[in-house]
């Protein structure tokens, strides 16, 4: 007799087939592998290449409404908009005889990557990620390749046969440049170049082209102008007249005269000074900024405001979860990185606790150290934080990924000891399998929607419970006279627990911060 698995009372399980009992324990599992090409080996792969499946990137949601009413005007993103390329549009004409006439059109890119640690899966999502940056940096996905190598070529990152491949890709697609899902190095990016034919840039470059284009602040654009001034210093190359030297002596009409004779500078050494001489005094503005934005933190830590910062993963939902909280109105995309400068505003909890929100700039995988480095001081909003919401896209297909990546930033900034919660974003987007999985592994979580608004009574109560509070108790009696100080109590950080009107006064029980607690002492009833 063959023994029946035990479904429990549910009889639509009872009706269920093996196959689908496996694909319900594998989704709960996540072991589910994204499609893939027939061509794309199963098991170990080794030796295989996939071409990855596109159209629109999948670490860019499909939601069918990007904005909610509390998102305001988005004035800013109109003014974005006004200026997007549009594909299928050209200037292009028939009969090119002058090198002036040029495409006007989204860049055509295939983008390559390698697969030497973790799963496919893991690889193709990486893939599908750089898709997702392609696209909101303005171009044209056309195709996408995943080698499996243990380590990548030093010459040309994928081989010579892979990179002739990629090279047969690229004239058969018409593409115009090359996005390696790796940061390269100049010789391999050089080496790439000289077989593929057409522009090879890496992930790097990427990511600080897409933030070139959406920094709006003064010293959002001077960290961005720092961090591109970095990658660029050792990638300098030079051709032709970059390498000629300039002239001593009587040369060239020069006219230096004595002491000016011998090997003069090149070019390209001429550049790399002058680009060492641009950083220094970027650098000198940046830090020339520091001091406004500590002045605003020292305020707000001698008023023992508590703060709270909004961080995670790009595109996870922080901007509109600050819209939903404050109506502050800030720029919403479904794009990577839409919003770098970081907004605080004012809020207030349900007993009247006031406290800020303050939203930073998205993360992702293997964010680029300059950039880190150059947002340093827009970072320390995490890690001087009282409360860290850690929000999370739980529609993504690897949410754990994100988890990892950004809470490596946090390390990198000295954010890990900051009290955290995992605000689970997008659930109205998400498999529940997914968000059960997420809730099992983090304890301290709160489920919401920022767009229909669920679960965001939950999240207030979990702040308002996180922050800190008032820890001085006192019992005063304050003359009426002294009506500015009742209504300071009011207006204050602090929590009246009682209050009655007596002939000699006004008597008032009440938690209130060491400072506050210092300027009632003299009130303070000894009854």
């Amino acid at each position: 007799m063959t023994s029946q698995p035990n479904t429990g009372s549910d009889p639509a399980a009872q009706d269920m087939s093996p196959e689908e009992i496996q694909a319900v324990i594998d989704r709960i599992l996540s072991k589910d592998v994204p499609a893939r090409n027939p061509g794309t080996q199963s098991g170990d792969g080794k030796g295989s290449d996939g071409k990855a499946v596109f159209g629109k990137a999948q670490a860019i949601s499909r939601l069918d409404e990007e904005h909610s009413t509390y998102d305001g005007d988005q004035q800013d993103l109109e003014e974005r908009r006004a200026l997007r390329r549009t594909a299928g549009l050209s200037t292009e004409l028939e009969d090119v005889t002058e090198v002036e006439y040029r495409q006007l059109r989204l860049e055509r890119v295939v983008l390559a990557g390698l697969w030497s640690e973790g799963t496919l899966a893991d690889a193709e999502n990486s893939l599908r990620e750089l898709a997702a940056l392609a696209e909101t940096a303005g171009s044209e996905v056309l195709d996408g390749l995943v080698q499996r190598r243990d380590k990548p070529d030093p010459g040309t990152f994928l081989g010579s046969g892979k990179a002739l491949e990629l090279r047969d890709i690229v004239m058969s697609t018409g593409a115009d440049t090359v996005v390696v899902d790796a940061e390269l190095a100049p010789s391999q990016r050089r080496g790439l170049e000289d077989i593929v034919k057409v522009k090879v840039i890496d992930r790097t470059a990427l990511i600080l082209d897409i933030f070139a284009q959406h920094a709006k602040s003064r010293e959002g654009k001077a960290q961005v102008e720092l961090a591109q001034l970095e990658y660029l210093l050792p990638r300098l190359r030079g051709w032709g007249e970059s390498m000629s030297r300039q002239a001593g002596g009587q040369v060239g009409g020069a006219a230096a005269g004595m002491g000016s004779r011998g090997p003069g500078e090149t070019k390209i050494e001429l550049d790399r000074r002058r680009i060492r001489t641009r950083m220094a005094k970027l650098r000198r503005e940046i830090a020339a900024m520091k001091p406004a934005r500590e002045t605003k933190r020292a305020n707000r830590r001698r008023n023992a405001v508590p703060s709270v910062a909004i961080a995670g993963y790009t595109n996870a939902g922080k901007s509109s979860l600050l819209n939903r909280l404050t109506d502050a109105g800030v720029l919403v995309e479904n794009a990577l990185f839409a919003t770098l400068d970081p907004t605080v505003r004012k809020a207030e909890t349900a007993d009247g606790l006031g406290y800020t929100l303050a939203d930073t700039v998205g993360f992702v995988r293997s964010l680029p150290t300059q950039l880190v480095e150059a947002f340093r001081s827009t970072l320390e909003e995490v890690a001087d934080a009282d409360l860290i919401l850690h929000v999370v896209d739980v529609s993504h297909p690897d949410p754990e990924g994100q988890i990892a990546a950004v809470r490596k930033v946090f390390s990198e900034v000295d954010a890990r000891k900051v009290p955290e919660i995992i605000v689970l974003n997008k659930a109205d987007a998400a498999d529940p399998f997914v968000v059960e999985r997420l809730r099992q592994r983090e304890p301290r979580h709160v489920v919401v929607s920022a767009r229909t608004g669920q679960g965001i009574t939950e999240l207030l109560k979990a702040i308002s419970d996180a922050i800190p509070r008032p820890s001085v108790k006192l019992e005063l009696l304050i003359p009426y006279d002294r009506g500015d100080l009742v209504s300071k109590l009011h207006e204050s950080d602090a929590e009246i627990i009682s209050v009655d009107h007596v002939e000699q006064g006004t008597r008032a029980v009440v938690m209130v911060r060491e400072g506050f607690a210092a300027e009632l002492e003299p009130f303070v009833s000894n009854d």
